[in-house]
């Protein structure tokens, strides 16, 4: 164990939604564990067949929208490459958070983060390390991971990255540069946005780099901004900083999915098990440390609502389901565009023994030539649970 240690969990087939009282068990209540059992899946101790788990470890990157079943995976895969992998093929494992906003001390029902006796499981890392009064960018993330997955593979450990933050996850592993940003600057691009309306900075958006601009929603004047700012600080075409599917280390990437319908009753039943488990009272306890970018996170702006009086509980609740469900599709779009991810079915039985077998398939150098080329291949579409081989 490396660093900060902390976390895992035992995943049970099923889930009462009713006793609750703390975040994993709202997470789990959603069906976080996605119907693994990680006893009794198939597993073979020996790995795929007719595969050489002899190339170098790859970081895993769990990914996938919210309530699919991410930290159970994550978990149940880290427990399997701790304790019952050959001599042959000796791995450790820990996992690493990706989530934007679980970095945050005390946001924990909100954001459905591990518990301290989950943690002990499997040792947990970048969890808990910033105020909620103080903010994250995915720059300072990317620093922090990156050599957080230095000092675990130092130490022959295999990183697991977890999260729902889709740039956060790319940021770890991919060749995406962060420009720096000039706060003069951009207030003059927003002031610009305000007198002149956002169509003007679209259009010179499109003058200076059209392969931008055609990527982007012309009424995001937010984005459109960033771009006009970045193009000044560098001198170059903002899509020169865009992100490219190519790592900069070995890595797989494990996406879960499973169908709408079931993804949206798990989000649900999350929802209530987190009004059950104190969120209400978690939010007000928070209220007066909550910094600008930490009350971003789903929810907790809603409850705010509802602690002024603006909202009832019931609608701050029911919005917060809403919301949530548009995040999981948003963030579908978003992994979806990437086709170097090996999709699988959430609610699958041998959920655990597939993602290992793809892990080390990965580690053989199975999947290189294809990564290679990545930018070619089609998108993967939510509820489209036919996986690459």
């Amino acid at each position: 164990m490396i660093g900060n240690t902390n976390e895992t969990r035992h995943i049970d087939n099923a889930q009462d939604a009713g006793g609750l009282h703390s975040a994993a068990d709202a997470r789990h209540a959603g069906g976080e564990a996605g119907g693994v059992d990680v006893s009794n899946d198939g597993m073979r101790a020996g790995g795929a067949a007719g595969v050489d788990p002899g190339g170098p470890r790859r970081v895993v990157s769990i990914i996938g929208p919210t309530a699919s079943g991410k930290t159970g995976l994550a978990i149940a895969l880290a427990q399997v490459l701790n304790a019952q992998m050959p001599r042959s093929y000796n791995d450790a494992a820990e996992i690493i958070n990706a989530d934007a906003y679980q970095m945050y001390r005390g946001m924990d029902i909100g954001t459905a983060k591990a518990t301290a006796q989950e943690r002990q499981a499997v040792p947990h890392h970048l969890i808990d390390i910033i105020e909620p009064e103080d903010s994250m960018s995915v720059a300072n993330f990317q620093k922090l991971a990156r050599a957080c997955i230095g000092r675990l593979q130092e130490h022959g450990i295999r990183p697991i990255l977890v999260g729902g933050s889709g740039l956060y996850a790319r940021a770890a592993i991919d060749d995406i540069v962060f420009p720096a940003t000039d706060p003069a600057l951009r207030a003059r691009l927003e002031e610009r946005a305000e007198s002149e309306g956002s169509g003007a900075l679209y259009a010179e958006l499109q003058a200076k780099d059209p392969q931008a601009a055609a990527r982007m929603d012309p009424h995001n004047s937010r984005r459109t901004i960033r771009a006009l700012e970045v193009i000044a600080i560098t001198g170059k075409p903002y899509s020169a900083s865009l992100p490219r599917y190519r790592y900069v280390m070995p890595a797989v990437q494990i996406g879960l999915d499973l169908p709408r319908d079931e993804l949206d009753r798990r989000i649900d039943i999350r929802t209530q098990a987190m009004r059950r488990a104190g969120f209400v009272d978690e939010v007000r306890r928070l209220r007066p440390r909550l910094g600008i970018t930490a009350a971003r996170a789903l929810g907790y702006q809603q409850i705010l609502e509802a602690l002024d009086g603006d909202i009832s509980e019931d609608e701050a609740f029911a919005q917060i389901a809403q919301h949530t469900k548009r995040l999981a599709r948003k963030q579908m779009g978003w992994f979806g565009r990437d086709p170097r991810i090996h999709w699988l079915d959430a609610l699958d039985p041998q959920l655990v023994s597939r993602t290992l077998e793809i892990v080390q398939r990965a580690d053989a150098g199975a999947y290189d030539e294809h990564d290679a080329h990545a930018i070619g291949y089609a998108r993967h579409r939510l509820g489209d649970l036919s996986p690459r081989r």
